[in-house]
């Protein structure tokens, strides 16, 4: 179910609106198009007459088991819908799960839908769901894009409540940017909606149905840049609020309440953040009404990536920790929480016992037990001094040796799982066949939707010691740092990936790795790698090193094979 949800592409969303029929002249939309607040002249998309008047081609007889091109099986319909269905299926050629549309070619929208699959295609842009294939053979039309099992939809994420501020900053400017980038290549959405996008374990967002939804829809509109960028504002509003900006409930949301018009989200909730509640209202309210401070609407995704760059960027929460109350230094006389325990019985004042000191000692037992303790305490602080030299010369050991954390006890320092900041990265080659070294800064720079790449590679998982030992970065974390954790996100799951830590000398490249303390490793097959040291290690260079790599598909960067990308990588102390 979960993956149903996560995958399939957004044709039929019951979630709050009703679902598309076809009448003469035009297509009922759907419940974010089809309310607006009364008084607005809206841009709203339009359903195009001519295909809406024809859509009665039934379906293509298709089951369960049914190939396409003799490659592409047929697992699970997902919607069947207006005279088209999407299926879930298998890519029995690569072995991976696609999603299939599919439609008879004699249908009105069939040439649209091939068109704007095939310009979606071109595109290429790792932020949207790519569209994989776009063909018309045996009288079917059938579109195949990517599944990813591993992202869950908006309408999901919300359901659970609403975004903080940091998620809710990355949304927009992630998906802002990559509307922006589409419509400098003549490419639309209009159909933008929770259902359309899709969060990855890293953090990344990806929109699904760029053009292709619109076409299959038959949905047209003359302003398209004001309907998507008014589309983006209203995710974010939910986003914050947990509400639909409209008064028609949608995606599983409630509407706002009938007769009261557009308000803010800082006005729906406590606590939003006002910067995102009024860069909301600038693309939801984009016909020129804006928010209180009375900013320019942004009309266009361009614009409105533009004012989320302008803004502050908001940090992730850190995790907070309380610290426990002052152990009372008289706990006898005190009670909870620093409060005097005894009371007198008439004045209710408290009472403190005044502690009588011992008598001193008189005779000549006491002073013989005086000398004894001078002794002692003589030889006491000798031995605190040897204890401090040896403290000394072993510090001095830590910070010859970065991987040894341990104090003079033997113990090592706790965790505090705060985050490091990372001050520089550069690529890890030390056999001179770098990968892509001006892509270093994108594994920091706070933006998961940029990444650094590997090559592809024929043999895998585990990497070919023979021509390849691994791939990898290096992070300069300014000043030596103790570190506990960390977290690598990861562009492709599968099968699998290992990456191992060194505490580096130096950003260089070819550092010999038998001069690295290894600090710690982990093996995954998800978009997450995460690493816990044993004991917190000490170093300034940190070297995160792959070994092995999944086999993932091919895309406009490299051919399908073993490779990886990197999103973001966070160290903890």
């Amino acid at each position: 179910m979960a993956e149903r949800s996560t995958a399939a592409v957004d044709v039929a969303d019951t979630s709050g609106e009703e679902p598309l029929t076809a009448q003469a002249g035009q297509a009922t939309s759907d419940g974010a198009e089809a309310e607006k607040v009364s008084g607005k002249e809206q841009d709203a998309a339009r359903t195009d007459e001519k295909g809406a008047a024809t859509t009665d081609s039934k379906p293509p007889e298709l089951h369960s088991g049914h190939k396409l091109a003799r490659r592409y099986r047929l697992e699970e319909c997902v919607t069947r819908l207006d005279g088209f269905s999407s299926w879930r299926a298998v890519d029995e050629k690569l072995r991976r799960a696609v999603g299939v549309h599919v439609l008879p070619a004699d249908h009105p929208r069939a040439r649209p839908v091939l068109s704007a699959a095939r310009s979606s295609a071109l595109l290429g842009d790792p932020r949207f769901v790519q569209v994989l294939d776009a063909v018309e053979e045996n009288d079917l039309v059938y579109v195949v894009h990517e599944w990813l099992p591993d992202a869950t939809e908006l309408t999901t994420v919300l359901a659970s409540g609403p975004l903080e501020a940091h998620d809710a900053y990355q949304l927009v400017s992630q998906v802002s940017q990559a509307m922006a980038a589409a419509h400098r290549e003549g490419l639309a959405h209009l159909r933008l909606t929770p259902s359309s996008v899709l969060r990855t374990e890293s953090g990344q967002y990806r929109i699904r149905g760029l053009a292709v939804m619109a076409a299959l829809r038959g949905i047209t509109c003359e302003h398209p840049q004001r309907t998507d960028t008014e589309a983006i504002g209203a995710l974010l509003y939910a986003a914050l609020t947990q509400r639909w900006p409209y008064e028609n409930d949608a995606y599983g949301l409630t509407g706002l309440p009938k007769g009261v018009g557009l308000i803010a989200p800082d006005q729906v909730r406590a606590g939003v953040h006002r910067g995102l509640s009024e860069l909301a209202m600038r693309a939801v309210n984009n016909d020129g009404a804006t928010a209180s401070r009375q900013e320019q609407p942004c009309t266009t995704p361009e614009e409105l990536a533009k004012a989320v760059a302008a803004m502050p960027r908001i940090r992730p929460p850190e995790t907070a920790f309380s610290t426990p109350p002052p152990y009372p230094r008289n706990g006898h006389r005190q009670g909870a929480y620093g409060q005097s325990s005894a009371r007198s019985g008439q004045s209710g004042r408290p009472t403190q016992a005044i502690a009588t000191p011992p008598p001193p000692l008189q005779s000549r037992t006491g002073k013989a037990l005086k000398w004894s303790v001078s002794a002692l305490l003589i030889a006491a602080l000798g031995l605190g001094s040897w204890q401090l030299a040896d403290t000394l010369l072993k510090r001095e050991t830590d910070q010859e040796n970065p991987g040894n954390s341990q104090t003079s006890s033997g113990s090592a320092k706790k965790p505090t799982g705060k985050p490091i900041k990372i001050m520089d990265a550069s690529e890890y080659y030390p056999d001179g066949k770098p990968q892509h070294p001006e892509q270093a800064k994108n594994t920091y720079d706070g933006d998961p939707s940029t990444y650094w790449r590997t090559m592809s590679y024929r043999e895998g998982p585990d990497l070919n010691p023979a021509f390849k030992q691994g791939v990898g970065l290096v992070y300069d974390l300014g000043s030596k740092q103790q570190i506990s954790s960390a977290s690598i996100g990861l562009h492709y799951g599968g099968n699998h990936t290992t990456v191992t830590l060194y505490a580096a000398n130096s950003l260089s490249p070819s550092e010999p790795l038998s001069s690295m303390h290894k600090l710690g490793t982990a093996e995954t097959s998800g978009t997450t790698a995460k690493v816990s040291l044993k004991t917190p290690a000490t170093a300034r260079y940190v070297l995160v090193w792959f070994t092995a790599l999944p086999n993932s598909p091919g895309d406009q960067y490299s051919e399908a094979g073993y490779k990886q990308g990197v999103t973001e990588v966070s160290f903890t102390s």
